[in-house]
């Protein structure tokens, strides 16, 4: 079952996704269906709002599943930035699993800093990687994603 147009739904970039369980909790509070797409089969809670998605092990694939249904009422969760720009043209609201909200003011400059990142890597002068996942990353997580949930409730999205 795919999205209405006027209802709120949430798609899960679920590979590398810290934050599920959260997702799974905030959705049920609002009665909210999730899509947890993976390229791999994922344990996920036996809820009728919650469906599995599992896609082929190609490139991009997971990432082309989302792009192609989001439109504006849906939240993609993804720490991906070009799938969160992909998912931003198309009018969804997207999160980064540490709360970082991806916009369209702020998409040109995440893109640019993982294409420079992506260089250095590649010459062998970047850093570590990103820092380790925490527990305030988790709180922000959580509060973007209500802060999001509200905002479409008030555009007339429903549950």
């Amino acid at each position: 079952m795919e999205q209405s147009s006027q209802t709120i739904a949430i798609y899960v970039d679920a590979d590398a996704c810290p934050v599920k369980p959260e997702i799974y909790r905030v959705a049920e509070r609002h009665r909210l269906r999730v899509f947890v797409v993976a390229n791999s089969f994922m344990q996920v809670p036996r809820e009728p709002h919650i469906e599995r998605v599992i896609v082929s092990d190609g490139f991009d694939a997971a990432d082309n599943w989302i792009a192609e249904r989001v439109a504006r009422g849906a939240i993609v969760v993804t720490s991906d930035i070009p799938l969160a720009d992909r998912c931003l043209k198309a009018g969804a609201d997207v999160i980064g699993p540490t709360g970082k909200a991806f916009t369209d003011a702020s998409i040109g400059m995440a893109l640019a800093t993982r294409d420079m990142m992506e260089d250095l890597r590649a010459m062998g002068t970047a850093g570590s990687g990103p820092k380790p996942f925490s527990p305030k990353d988790r709180s922000a997580f959580l509060q973007a994603l209500d802060l999001s949930i509200q905002r479409l409730k008030r555009a007339g999205f429903t549950a």
